[in-house]
């Protein structure tokens, strides 16, 4: 179905809210929220709580006075449509579409619905927004990287393992952003002295048969890249890694939180909540054209000395030292 014969299905003008009716006191009013993952992973209900918090901050209070639609796409993308149709059906004020394939499936539908991003590496790249400053558009919300970290991934490897030559680098090869963050990857390397391997994951069984065979030579690395894929198998990334003593760099706490060497990377609960701030505002009246996309203000290094101690590595102590959190 083409995308105006689905908005004209709906009965919803391409035309953004009314602003008297986004004031009106005592009215229920609806949030989506959607994402790709899974509704039973801790991290995804973790999230869910800092949006809840967020909102209940700003004086929204779910079952009150908003009442919040859920969809969880279970670790499959392809399931993204289906949720934002059946999510639109119920004519949300505002859509929170999490994680990268929740916001394409998002803009793709709805051309009036005001939507907020979270999750987005680059927006613009994206097709999502013509200007950072004026999104332009009923969509804005908060990126999670620069692919310019790929560089600090690096430097983090070598101070974390400084005989590291080769350099793994994992991903989705259906997630769009890899391939920028593997160029600012490939560009740094030569000035680290050392070699990539690409890795290209879908599954636990290509996850732990590549970290296999590429872990079978000495001297080798992990850079695992931010997608719904490596979040939703973080567990058996964590794990073959460990079983082959390989040192990685992972880009979310949780990583290091649940098993992992450690991780860099933007605090996804602050930006959950942040994001829960523009909701409050467009249910208040605000464009999404008005309120810019924010890039990420900071970064954390989260170090889990157990499983470090656990594989043997002695970590520098000017590593440990930099730590924003050190599990121990």
């Amino acid at each position: 179905m083409q995308r105006r014969q689905f908005i004209a299905g709906l009965g919803i003008a391409a035309v953004w809210p009314d602003v008297a009716r986004a004031q009106q006191p005592g009215q229920m009013r609806r949030v989506a929220y959607v994402t790709s993952l899974s509704e039973t992973d801790p991290e995804q209900q973790r999230l869910v709580s800092a949006f809840r918090k967020g909102l209940e901050d700003a004086g929204w209070v779910e079952g009150s006075n908003v009442r919040i639609d859920y969809r969880f796409g279970g670790g499959d993308r392809s399931a993204m449509p289906k949720l934002l149709k059946e999510l639109l059906q119920l004519h949300p004020d505002v859509v929170l579409a999490a994680t990268p394939s929740a916001a394409s499936a998002a803009r793709q539908q709805t051309l009036s619905i005001p939507i907020v991003f979270v999750q987005v590496p680059d927006a613009v790249s994206a097709g999502y927004v013509t200007n950072l400053a004026h999104p332009d558009g009923n969509i804005t919300g908060f990126t999670n990287f620069e692919f310019s970290i790929g560089g600090r991934w690096l430097q983090i490897m070598k101070d974390c393992a400084p005989d590291t030559t080769r350099i793994a680098v994992m991903f989705d090869p259906d997630n769009p952003s890899w391939a920028s963050y593997l160029r600012t990857i490939e560009t740094a390397a030569p000035s680290f002295k050392v070699q990539l391997t690409p890795l290209s994951v879908r599954n636990p069984t290509e996850i732990k048969d590549k970290i296999t065979e590429f872990a079978s030579e000495p001297y080798g690395g992990l850079i695992v890249l931010p997608s719904p894929v490596t979040l939703l198998y973080r567990g058996a990334i964590i794990s073959v890694a460990g079983q082959r003593h390989l040192p990685a760099v992972y880009p979310y706490r949780h990583f290091a939180a649940e098993g992992g060497l450690l991780s860099y990377g933007m605090d996804l609960a602050s930006l959950y909540k942040q994001a829960a701030s523009y909701v409050d505002r467009i249910l208040k009246g605000a464009k999404p054209a008005d309120l810019p996309v924010q890039l990420p203000t900071k970064f954390e290094l989260v170090i889990n000395l157990k499983t470090a101690k656990a594989l043997g590595f002695e970590l520098p102590a000017s590593l440990v030292a930099r730590a924003d959190e050190v599990i121990e």
